[in-house]
């Protein structure tokens, strides 16, 4: 990493103002952040801004923490004080520039080949008094937007601090509107940035009248209170950090968890560029990962050695890899007195396990937040020798700091015993999996166990998808989903998860052996690229993701009927592939009322889908061979 080093003195004069105003740009020269600390009268003031193409973002904002300090009873002050507002006597010390272009590989993401290049920047500033309390601010300008964070540089008498709000101000030009979901599994909502009646989820995505998108995110949350966005009360088109809770005994060094910005002047380009989200996280602590194997996973619903030996054969001849025992197969999930390490459902572990082995499936158990906090430490090595692939962990507290540390040890103590983990409820991610990447993923997702509407689903990939991985749980054959069958089929190629939960109110007796479960059969769960083919957020959808040289992609309309034109420009130019697509058909015999046809189609061509309300097109793309081309035209296959 580059580093460079400009240093300034801070004028301290009674009612003299000085002020140092700095510019970090992105690689690529789109994404600008301009920063200016200025003091009057021995008081600091941090503001920003941020443009696009020379396009306002963020209209000048504050850059502020309030906090609570106790100076030790050895430290220079005699006794514990608490200061007022702490940026008061904050005096600007130096600026320090630095970048960095690295490539990585990430076999467990929406594409393998991952760049993390950016320009930086950190302000150090120190209090004007005898306290020695520092604070720096680090900016970052990426191709995909702009991230900053405050950092708590090292006290040389181990001072503690207590952060009692984070008031970074997010200022947008007018007319500008959000996509407000007030919780991690809640619907959304298009609102002007006024009058909201909760605070909003991260990430939050905006829409800003000069056609330009945003999001606000969250990266590197490990051991501090999540936060959430809120309108501020003072300033109009304002967003405001709010964290859940107070973060205490944040001994230095410490670094907060950083705030991204991320614009395109492409909603789907949010979509393919999310991977700032992994870059601001560490790299992976685990040396041999060779044990972490993404798959698809099915829910054994009775509880049974019977049931569980038929899941297991059904995984083996629909390409899937595991099994889960969801909650009571050890007993009441919300009882402290129940003990995770003892089968009480008619489970014959050693058994399932072992056959499953001998099927290449895995077993996952799910564990809920009551015996996680309780035995832990004890059942995780009882799962590495049962031979278990991973644990589910249900309802688990995440909001605060407290359970936000918590949650994140368990899955470090996780990979200590090779095990993968699914977290379940409200915990949404910030990157954490790039530097455990046996957190395959996560739910803090409105999904299938609620069936929600087909407009939702066609906002979700710009929404919650853009944080990271997110577990849908799908269901095909249980007679409460809204949508058409087809549409359910595109799931996994719309919403990313390297554990891939399907048919999950289903069970091997009761699916049927309809041909479109060739598309489940053969779709990934991890991927080499991401396109977003139309983003037309709430209205329709369409995305394509490449493994090797295949392609898979998912077309969804809202509960309104259309005519979708899907160009095929991620296609590699010049090559012919077949097209096998899963289509809705009324006329059809099959109970799923699904056609599966076969088409040969090269890059470039324009293929029209007209999808039923709430219905949806899924494809698969397969470099076609000599035999292909020739078996197509023979038996007179549509060739477009």
């Amino acid at each position: 990493m580059k580093r460079n080093i400009v240093l300034f003195f801070a004028c301290v004069l009674p009612m003299v103002v000085s002020a140092q105003s700095f510019k970090v740009e992105s690689p690529d020269g789109k994404q600008t952040a301009g920063i200016t600390a200025s003091a009057t009268d021995g008081r600091m003031s941090v503001t920003y801004q941020t443009s696009y193409c020379g396009k306002p973002v963020i209209l000048p904002s504050v850059l502020d923490v309030t906090f609570d300090n106790h100076v030790w009873e050895n430290a220079l002050a005699k006794k514990a004080e608490k200061t007022g507002k702490w940026f008061d006597n904050l005096a600007f010390d130096s600026a320090e520039t630095f970048s960095r272009d690295t490539v990585w590989h990430n076999p467990y993401g929406e594409r393998s080949s991952v760049r993390d290049a950016f320009n930086g920047i950190v302000l150090h500033f120190v209090k004007n008094d005898a306290s020695k309390y520092r604070l720096d601010i680090e900016v970052r300008a990426y191709d995909e937007g702009i991230a900053l964070r405050y950092i708590l540089p090292m006290h040389p008498d181990a001072i503690y601090h207590r952060v009692l709000a984070e008031n970074t101000n997010f200022t947008f030009p007018e007319g500008t509107r959000a996509w407000h979901a007030a919780w991690a599994q809640a619907p959304y909502e298009l609102l002007p940035l006024e009058n909201w009646s909760e605070e909003a989820e991260r990430p939050l995505t905006l829409c800003i009248e000069e056609g330009l998108y945003a999001a606000l995110g969250e990266a590197g949350q490990v051991d501090f209170p999540r936060c959430k966005f809120t309108l501020s009360k003072e300033m109009k088109n304002t967003i405001v950090t709010a964290l859940n809770d107070n973060a205490t005994d944040l001994v230095t060094p410490y670094a907060f968890p950083w705030r991204v910005i991320m614009v395109s002047d492409r909603l789907g380009g949010l979509l393919e560029n999310n991977d700032i989200f992994l870059n601001l996280n560490e790299a992976s602590k685990i040396a041999d990962e060779s044990w972490i194997r993404p798959g698809k996973i099915i829910r054994e619903t009775t509880l049974t050695t019977e049931n569980s030996l038929k899941c297991i054969d059904f995984c083996a001849a629909h390409n899937m890899n595991y099994i889960l025992y969801d909650w009571k197969w050890y007993g009441p999930s919300f009882d402290f007195n129940s003990d995770a390490k003892e089968v009480v459902a008619p489970i014959d572990m050693k058994k399932v396990v072992e056959y499953g082995k001998s099927k290449g499936v895995g077993v996952w158990v799910y564990v809920n937040q009551h015996a996680l906090q309780k035995q832990a430490a004890e059942i995780f090595p009882v799962y590495k020798e049962w031979g278990l692939a991973g644990v589910k962990f249900g309802f688990v507290q995440f909001t605060s700091q407290h359970w936000a540390d918590w949650v994140h040890s368990l899955v470090r103590l996780a990979a200590d015993n090779h095990l993968m983990v699914n977290i379940h409820d409200e915990y949404r991610p910030t990157g954490y999996s790039r530097t455990y990447p046996n957190l395959l993923t996560q739910e803090g997702i409105r999904g299938n166990e609620e069936f929600p509407s087909a407009t939702h689903n066609t906002i979700l990939p710009f929404t919650r998808m853009l944080c990271g991985a997110g577990d849908y749980t799908v269901c095909y054959f249980d007679n409460r989903i809204k949508n058409t069958h087809a549409h359910q089929l595109t799931f996994p190629v719309l919403f990313f998860s390297p554990l891939q939960t399907l048919y999950w109110y289903d069970k091997p007796d009761n699916i049927k052996e309809v041909p479109e479960l060739e598309f489940f059969d053969n779709v990934p769960t991890v991927w080499d690229d991401t396109k977003v083919v139309d983003d037309a957020i709430g209205e329709h959808t369409v995305i394509a993701r490449r493994s090797g040289k295949e392609w898979f992609s998912g077309a969804i309309t809202n509960d309104e009927g259309r005519t979708l034109q899907v160009p095929t420009s991620f296609l590699e130019p010049g090559k012919d592939y077949v097209l096998r697509a899963y289509t809705d058909d009324p006329s059809s015999d099959s109970p799923t009322k699904v056609k599966c046809t076969r088409w040969i189609v090269r890059s470039g061509q324009i293929l029209t889908f007209k999808l039923l309300p709430k219905g949806g097109a899924a494809m698969h793309f397969i470099p076609a061979t000599k035999a292909d081309l020739k078996e197509y035209k023979k038996i007179g296959k549509n060739i477009l």
